[in-house]
């Protein structure tokens, strides 16, 4: 009788933790060099992951790679519709201005580790010859402030010609979490429904200067899909979940910096009622849309900051919650 032996499961991503007692956060070199975890200490991971982080940890990268559904928070460059433009390895998609996948070199490939200490880690992604830039991404716990955790990205001009992309931040949280975001009026709000027999379009609402993206089931469709572009009127949204609140943060930008098909906090919602589980909502921000020469940097950061929430879990509650934060305290102080 022959003997088989077992096959051997693949390797798993590592995972590299960072801990102040307060907030804890996870990242990974591997798929892309991704945020998988951001909490309070004991609190629920408060990002949406995807099923295969544990069943596809090395996936192949090519010209030809597809995404798959990490989820997470990872790093694009945009605007979208430039995505597949300027490159030859993949003729097909350059022909077709192809709108997806993001660039495989810099949402599958494993980074490297440039630098790691009790309070921060550096991960270095390998040239992409799709977009033509190299990124740095810093991960770091702020000092006296146990509380916030703050993301610089730099991307690197790697080509001998000018390239122009902005730096795109997508953080990955369940459908079902409550985001609100400052604006102005609804003239600086574009949405976008993505309807079907099966998703209906988005619900939203706008008071006291907060626009509020809606999560519950439609009467009419198996669930929700569409896009949100915002111009803010402050560089910040909220999220609540899990009794716990996400501010990020960012550089507020004129809206003429931001590339006109963007908007500088975009909202992507997409779930079905059946399978609330996988239901998905991206808290995306654009930095400026910027021109580099050969070798030349740009640099776009985010500040997180993980509060408890224990109150009543109402959007009027957290509504005012929020109101109270911006009157009374300087955790939403411009950056």
């Amino acid at each position: 009788m022959l003997f088989s032996p077992p096959l051997l499961a693949e390797a798993e991503v590592t995972r590299i933790p960072l801990n102040n007692g307060t907030v804890t956060i996870e990242i990974t070199p591997d798929i892309g060099g991704r945020v998988l975890s951001a909490s309070l200490v004991d609190k629920p991971n408060f990002l949406h992951i995807g099923a295969a982080v544990e069943s596809d940890p090395n996936p192949s990268v090519t010209p030809e790679s597809n995404n798959i559904a990490y989820f997470g928070h990872e790093t694009w460059v945009g605007p979208q519709s430039q995505w597949w433009v300027h490159q030859l390895l993949n003729p097909q998609r350059a022909a077709a201005k192809a709108v997806w996948p993001p660039d495989p070199f810099l949402i599958l490939a494993k980074n490297t580790v440039q630098g790691k200490n009790a309070q921060q880690i550096i991960l270095q992604s390998p040239n992409s010859p799709v977009s033509g830039v190299v990124m740095q991404k810093t991960f770091s716990l702020v000092e006296d402030k146990p509380n916030q955790i703050r993301l610089d990205v730099t991307a690197q001009n790697i080509r001998d010609s000018k390239i122009a992309w902005d730096i795109w931040f997508n953080t990955r949280v369940p459908h079902t979490t409550n985001v609100y975001v400052p604006v102005a009026s609804m003239s600086d709000v574009r949405v976008e429904h993505f309807t079907d027999a099966t998703y209906g379009p988005l619900e939203h609402n706008f008071s006291d200067g907060l626009f509020a993206l809606e999560n519950f089931s439609p009467s009419t469709h198996q669930g929700r899909k569409g896009k949100v572009f915002i111009q803010p009127a402050q560089g910040w949204m909220a999220a609540f979940r899990d009794q716990q609140l996400l501010i990020i943060q960012f550089a507020l930008q004129p809206k003429s910096a931001i590339h006109p098909e963007q908007g500088q906090i975009e909202l992507y919602q997409e779930f079905l009622a059946a399978s609330p589980e996988e239901g998905l909502l991206e808290l995306e921000v654009h930095a400026p849309y910027r021109s580099l020469k050969p070798r030349e940097t740009m640099l776009a950061t985010e500040i997180w900051t993980i509060l408890p929430y224990n109150n009543v879990q109402t959007p009027a509650a957290q509504r005012a919650f929020l109101r109270e934060l911006v009157t009374k305290s300087s955790v939403l102080a411009p950056l």
